[in-house]
């Protein structure tokens, strides 16, 4: 395995070349689907980086789109080859949100809001594992474990570079946290106050922001539910808006979709209380937990 490559975002931007390719041919996917004797859905994930792509699937677009330059018929060959590596979270078996797995290790900054619970990057072990029992009660002990290492995995963004991409540092992450997602006790009150000091001390981390969304705002933008924006380093790596789901995800790549929920979470910046306020705030809720034991 290539230990300097990210499948999931090398699929994307293999999407996006080919995409360009047809639309520069000025052939719609319904066309060029027909040409190949497949579906136009399958044309549709190549591109939109959901489906792995093979050298022939590059071979054979690029055929019909009658690219003749080999250089850049190389270069998407390649491409194709790399995306089909694995990354580190697949040493884990079959993970349900391994794209945005992918998405997140290769991001530079990542804006979520979390209405119902802390965010995965800011829990501890012992939160997460409670979490995961109560959220899946029929999952087995091991899927369990296997879901919370990942998950732990997964934090290491936050206080080192990404190894794939020695010019990524840690990942930038700003999180607006409803008031709910600290009140909700996940195991005893002593897991609890464990888990909103930890929350206290990485919001301290210079590139980490930390803002709580008391309930005395009422409605506000975002109130719907969980979501949360990736941007990349790389400018040809187009923004992404996350939105899990119970039983399948939806990544949103369209420049105004991406923009409706940024100024969206702009306006949740701006309604939740400040960094300051919002550790005193955690702070009084870490005191309640200790006086009811």
């Amino acid at each position: 395995m290539a230990s300097n490559v990210n499948p999931t975002v090398r699929r994307r931007r293999l999407g996006m070349e080919l995409r360009k390719l047809r639309e520069d041919k000025g052939m719609t996917a319904e066309q060029v689907a027909e040409r190949l004797l497949v579906s136009q859905s399958k044309i549709s994930r190549l591109e939109n980086g959901r489906r792995s792509i093979s050298q022939r699937d590059v071979r054979d677009l690029c055929d019909v789109y009658e690219v003749e330059d080999r250089r850049l018929i190389d270069s998407l060959m390649q491409m194709a080859k790399d995306s089909r590596q694995q990354g580190w979270w697949h040493a884990f078996g079959d993970i349900p949100y391994s794209v945005y797995i992918g998405l997140e290790t290769d991001a530079a900054s990542l804006r979520t809001y979390e209405p119902l619970v802390i965010p995965g990057l800011l829990q501890t072990t012992e939160y997460a594992q409670s979490l995961v029992r109560g959220a899946w009660p029929e999952t087995a002990p091991a899927d369990v474990d296997k879901r919370v290492q990942v998950r732990m995995h997964r934090q290491k963004r936050l206080s080192e570079t990404e190894n794939n991409n020695p010019d990524l540092g840690p990942l930038r992450l700003w999180a607006v946290i409803d008031e709910a997602a600290l009140r909700r006790r996940v195991g005893d009150a002593q897991l609890m106050i464990r888990q909103l000091e930890y929350l206290i001390e990485q919001s301290e981390q210079p590139h980490v922001t930390v803002q709580v969304m008391p309930f005395e705002l009422g409605a506000r933008p975002g109130v719907n539910g969980q979501y949360a924006i990736l941007e990349f380093p790389d400018a040809s790596d187009s923004t992404v808006v996350y939105i899990e789901g119970v039983t399948s995800d939806l990544y949103l790549e369209k420049a105004n979709d991406v923009q409706k929920y940024s100024v969206m979470y702009e306006h949740l910046r701006a309604q939740a209380l400040n960094v300051d306020q919002t550790r005193e705030f955690i702070s009084g809720i870490i005191n309640q937990y200790a006086d009811k034991g």
